[in-house]
């Protein structure tokens, strides 16, 4: 706090905490709150809210827990979401490591403006293009016919698998970049001793590089499955009824059910897993949320 004051002054501190107190507690915490609140009320109509019927209940969950079909849904999404994080690292890690390690800087800077420029256009038309290039009259689908290698058009869109492509894809740069900024400040001395005492690649790897990129390896894979359990566009656009995605249940508990309460409640299960593999992360790669968190 003192080196704050005496960095910025008394007045701009002040802002500056004011600030952060905003967002933390009435952008964040207090959102939160409110949905666990409501997750554990009935459903009532508006004049008998705050009535003796208003009362904490499970019933928002029981009915999660007894229906298997929503439960299938919640697996087959946390499921998904971990297949798109390891995705996601197997594709970013040798990536990252080639940014950082495997050449010049110069080209790692065109490399990393190639990887930003799809991203200022909007995830939405991102994952319409998607859908155009996987459709039955789409660019795969007339390329494969013409070289005739199939006779039908294959139907990618509405699978699962299509989903995880489309979300690794949109959230890749979310694995990349922790992974790089670790790996960035690696020692070049350790790798090239490593080389010089004959340690094959895969040694440099394991023993040297993954250890030191675990901060980052933590945030990427947190972020990723995050992005991946919370997605709604995506799984909106290239799934179908047998790839729902939980969030479009909850959606469709909020907007088309009008049920705010169990809606709540799914959002509030949906929460729990996310804060939970953020501690299984942390546990994993031995990271503090300070390390995380930088």
């Amino acid at each position: 706090m003192q080196a704050l004051v005496a960095r910025y002054g008394g007045p701009i501190t002040a802002l500056m905490i004011f600030t952060s107190l905003v967002w933390v507690l009435g952008l964040l915490l207090l959102p939160q709150l409110t949905m666990i609140d409501y997750s554990f009320r009935p459903a009532l109509p508006l004049a008998e809210i705050g009535g003796p019927k208003d009362v904490y209940t499970l019933e928002n969950y029981t009915f999660l827990f007894g229906n298997a079909g929503f439960l299938t849904i919640f697996a087959k999404t946390i499921w998904s979401s971990i297949l798109v994080t390891i995705a996601a690292f197997a594709i970013c890690y040798p990536l990252a490591y080639y940014l950082a390690r495997g050449t010049s800087i110069g080209r790692a800077r065109l490399l990393i403006v190639a990887l930003i420029i799809p991203y200022w256009i909007n995830e939405i038309l991102r994952t319409f293009a998607w859908m155009l290039i996987l459709a039955r009259g789409g660019l795969i689908n007339m390329a494969l016919m013409e070289l005739g290698v199939i006779d039908q058009p294959i139907v990618f869109l509405g699978q699962t698998p299509t989903i995880v492509l489309g979300m690794v894809y949109a959230y890749v740069l979310f694995m990349v970049f922790p992974i790089y900024n670790v790996l960035d400040t690696l020692d070049k001395a350790q790798v090239e001793a490593a080389r010089d005492l004959g340690a094959p690649w895969w040694c440099i790897h394991w023993r040297i590089a993954l250890p030191h990129a675990k901060p980052g390896i933590a945030v990427g894979c947190i972020s990723t499955f995050m992005l991946a359990a919370g997605s709604y566009a995506v799984p909106t656009i290239l799934g179908g009824p047998q790839s729902r995605w939980f969030t479009e249940v909850i959606y469709s508990q909020f907007f088309e059910g009008m049920n705010w309460n169990r809606g709540a409640a799914f959002a509030f299960l949906l929460l729990l897993v996310c804060v939970t593999f953020i501690v299984i992360m942390m546990r994993l790669f031995r990271v503090s949320l300070g390390e995380v968190a930088k």
